[in-house]
């Protein structure tokens, strides 16, 4: 429940954000000297033409591509930034000190045994100290159940972390698809006006070829945007599986230590 709140907060942060500049757009044009200077012009995206500011050229490239696969791409981007942006979050307080925590652990089974090392486990976040409980948890049954129970623990979890990731690497096969998709249809299209036309004029062909040709580019786009994402996320679950696998074998060390 917890990650379906911190996903709609993500998807409405972003629609507010969209929504904001969608007012921009629509900005009075006798605005003050000062707000032109902020939105700095820019050339328009492809070469070319006069200066208009980029959001405006975004925006009329987005028409230009058609409505209806461009908001595809645009409503893939938006599910894959929130998908990205909650793991992220949620691999963000997944991290602990783990040298801290089996410092402490130590010393609640020196001081208090086993159920004050568990009380240490229990108020302390992330999945190492899950991993910990459970294996504290199956301590009157000896270290080799302990042993066994950690690793059980830690597929689980290194499941949650991987949970998303499937939709994630959906939308980054489905954006550049779906503009691949788009390019075909808007060639198609040309063709039915060349062959109306029933000459094949320059204007033409390239006006049809430029329209459909923009769906590919923002389908790449989105997918190398998404791309980049993904391996940041991968990376960081790298990192907390080696973490957690480190700390596992360090709290069956300090069991043993204790057992002694």
């Amino acid at each position: 429940m917890k990650k379906f709140f911190m996903f709609l907060a993500v998807a409405g942060l972003m629609a507010v954000s969209a929504n904001f500049a969608a007012a921009q757009d629509n900005a009075p044009a006798n605005e003050p000297a000062a707000t032109e200077e902020v939105a700095a012009p820019a050339n328009d995206l492809f070469g070319g033409g006069e200066e208009v500011p980029l959001h405006q050229a975004l925006k009329t490239k987005f028409i230009e591509g058609g409505a209806g696969f461009m908001s595809l791409i645009l409503l893939c981007l938006i599910l894959g930034l929130a998908l990205a942006i909650e793991r992220i979050l949620f691999l963000s307080f997944s991290k602990t000190n783990t040298k801290k925590l089996i410092g402490k652990i130590e010393d609640a089974l020196k001081n208090g045994g086993v159920e004050a090392a568990k009380d240490v486990c229990r108020n302390t976040r992330g999945p190492v100290a899950r991993i910990f409980y459970d294996g504290l948890n199956h301590y009157d049954q000896g270290i080799d159940v302990v042993e066994k129970n950690v690793v059980s623990a830690g597929s689980v979890e290194m499941s949650r972390m991987e949970n998303g990731l499937t939709w994630i690497s959906l939308f980054i096969a489905l954006a550049p698809s779906l503009g691949f998709l788009g390019t075909v249809i808007g060639m198609v299209q040309a063709f039915d006006a060349i062959e109306r036309a029933g000459d094949i004029s320059p204007n033409i062909v390239a006006g049809g070829m430029k329209v459909a040709l923009i769906t590919t580019v923002a389908g790449l786009i989105v997918g190398m945007i998404l791309q980049v994402f993904y391996n940041y996320i991968l990376s960081r679950i790298d990192a907390l599986s080696s973490d957690m696998e480190q700390s596992s074998i360090d709290l069956v060390d300090a069991l043993v230590k204790n057992a002694k």
